[in-house]
């Protein structure tokens, strides 16, 4: 059984951080899961494959993101390109998702 992350506050050693890295990104994929099942959602939903890729909901989603990482003190300008990848993905995954539901 492996031993719980701490929290990064009670981090004393390197192999500590990286149990917890490698925890959080388990996590992480998780939830990207969770957030492809919605993309299966929205394919199975959409009725006609132009709605598929929306350009005013992604700049929404980025816009999001960005006032997120400013509200956070993160890297906004990074943060900002790694959701604008996962959005891409997410569109392509829906457009395959949109095609094979109607196929």
């Amino acid at each position: 059984m492996m031993t719980p992350a701490k929290s990064p506050e009670e981090c004393e050693t390197m192999a500590e951080v990286r149990v917890g890295v490698d925890s959080l990104d388990r996590e992480l994929m998780r939830l990207i899961a969770v957030r492809f099942g919605y993309m299966r959602a929205a394919a199975r939903i959409k009725p006609e494959r132009g709605h598929v890729r929306d350009e005013a909901r992604k700049a929404q989603v980025i816009d999001n993101v960005r006032e997120d990482a400013r509200r956070e003190a993160l890297p906004e300008e990074e943060l900002a390109a790694i959701w604008d990848r996962l959005v891409e993905a997410s569109i392509a995954y829906e457009m395959i998702e949109w095609e094979r539901l109607r196929s």
